[in-house]
């Protein structure tokens, strides 16, 4: 495998700005945001993206998920609101091939349904 960068962020080698860490899980800010905090949430085992999770990585993604409601607690959006999406594979929009959750907040956006 070549040279991951969240990889690198994960041992160290690559500066993040990291704001939630614990035994697994590690969150930091986008170098590329797409909105006022967009902040990516990763497993810290190297897992290439949802399209390679097998049965027994439920529980990973589960705390991938409970990290970013922290997240969002933390930052003050717990009860005004965040999305939270992953990428899956080149067609999907993943640019990196590490497993990540970005948690996006910080500006409302106007959708529109059509009714037909």
């Amino acid at each position: 495998m070549a040279s991951c960068v969240f990889c690198d962020i994960v041992a160290g080698r690559s500066p993040a700005t990291v704001v939630y860490q614990d035994e697994e899980i590690l969150a930091f800010h986008d170098l590329y945001p797409k909105a006022p905090v967009h902040l990516l949430v990763i497993p810290k085992r190297h897992l290439e993206s949802v399209m390679a999770l097998q049965p027994e990585d439920a529980a990973l993604v589960g705390r991938l998920v409970l990290a970013a409601k922290r997240i969002g607690e933390a930052t003050g959006f717990g009860e005004r609101g965040y999305r939270l999406a992953f990428h899956c594979g080149p067609e999907g929009g993943q640019v990196v091939p590490h497993l990540h959750l970005h948690f996006l907040a910080g500006r409302r956006e106007e959708r529109r349904v059509e009714r037909r």
